[in-house]
């Protein structure tokens, strides 16, 4: 592969896309499952609906096939003109494989790369920084980029639940990465961060191979016949271990602090302030730590852009949607200075600043 010009050539978003499925679910529509309200999922959450695929005919991989379609006719490209993928999804269609050789199959490409990240709800902005350097290395040409989750099968929708089912949303998002050597285009820093200290206060334990970490009986009590009960057992789905865990507070505390460090580390590394942002794109967490931040970093309401209210937490998805939708309604313009940044579970948070 040719690696010349690697000092002058940067990555640019060539095409964008999104998806979010047609049926809309409001607040109203899940206190016929839960004892919840719409006041007070707006006042912890901001978000009034969110978007739910269809139980069986849509998918993780499916909802990419439809964002990926988007921006790669966007990009001027055809999908056998992509040569490496990188799939962010932390509800892929099966345990294994991951969803970019599903993307790959669906989307009739060439045999190229296809790499998966699990960086949940930073997932998209860890998979950008990886594409960046491939394509600042010159190893690939044309990357495809995806976010795409599909909460809503794996959600309680139990009273016992709502902390967490009244949050989440499904939806994808993608974007073609290329190179160029325009001074004011491009991926101008990615910065990617972890701390895995507290990594179970949002997490979903199970399936997982330290599942019997979570149970009363030690392996070594059972004995043969038992072992096929041990990686679900009815304690498990009793205890919800089946179902995502988060402890919302301590999340939030968490949150407000990295999410505003994350996106200074990208202004200062470029030499640049606040007021230069054009656009922040933050992960749809929360409304609530959206405008924390906001405020923290004394930002406009046209500085930033959200859309939880709307669809939930998309998770990997959330960022790339954010973008595509901004985009389109003309928030984004060429030259714009554009910072994405995410916070989520693991901890894992990350910020990329770009000129569009």
């Amino acid at each position: 592969m040719p690696q010349n010009n690697f000092a002058s050539r940067k990555s640019k978003i060539a095409g964008i896309g999104m998806y979010v499925p047609p049926n809309v679910f409001t607040n109203l529509d899940l206190t016929k499952y839960m004892d919840t309200s719409d006041e007070w999922i707006q006042e912890r959450t901001g978000i009034q609906e969110r978007r739910y695929a269809h139980r069986t005919n849509e998918t993780t991989t499916t909802m990419a096939v439809e964002a990926a379609t988007i921006a790669i006719q966007r990009a001027g490209i055809t999908p056998q003109e992509i040569d490496f993928i990188v799939f962010a999804t932390l509800s892929p269609d099966y345990y294994f494989p991951g969803c970019g050789v599903l993307l790959q199959r669906a989307m009739k490409m060439k045999e190229i790369g296809a790499l998966d990240v699990r960086n949940q709800c930073s997932g998209f902005v860890y998979a950008l920084s990886v594409a960046d350097q491939f394509i600042k290395t010159g190893m690939y040409k044309n990357i495809l980029v995806v976010g795409s989750e599909k909460h809503s099968f794996g959600l309680d929708f139990t009273t016992r639940g709502r902390n967490i089912s009244v949050i989440f949303g499904d939806g994808a998002g993608a974007v073609v990465l290329q190179s160029t050597e325009e001074d004011n285009q491009g991926i101008l820093s990615t910065h990617l961060h972890s701390d895995g200290e507290s990594a179970e206060i949002l997490a979903m334990y199970n399936p997982g191979t330290h599942a019997n970490h979570w149970m009363e009986t030690p392996v070594a009590d059972f004995n043969e016949g038992e072992m096929g009960d041990m990686f679900m057992s009815h304690a498990m789905i009793d205890h919800a271990q089946n179902f995502p865990n988060m402890d919302g507070p301590a999340v939030f505390k968490k949150a407000i602090v990295k999410f505003p460090e994350v996106i200074m580390e990208a202004l200062q590394t470029n030499g640049l302030a606040t007021a230069d942002i054009n656009m922040l794109i933050p992960h749809q967490a929360n409304l609530r730590i959206a405008q924390f931040v906001q405020q923290k970093l004394q930002l406009r309401d046209d500085q930033v852009y959200n859309n939880i209210q709307h669809y939930g937490n998309t998770t990997a998805a959330s960022v790339p949607i954010a973008l595509c939708e901004a985009w389109e309604k003309g928030l984004i313009r060429d030259g714009d200075l554009v910072c994405l940044a995410a916070f989520g579970s693991g901890f894992t948070w990350a910020s990329a600043l770009l000129r569009w």
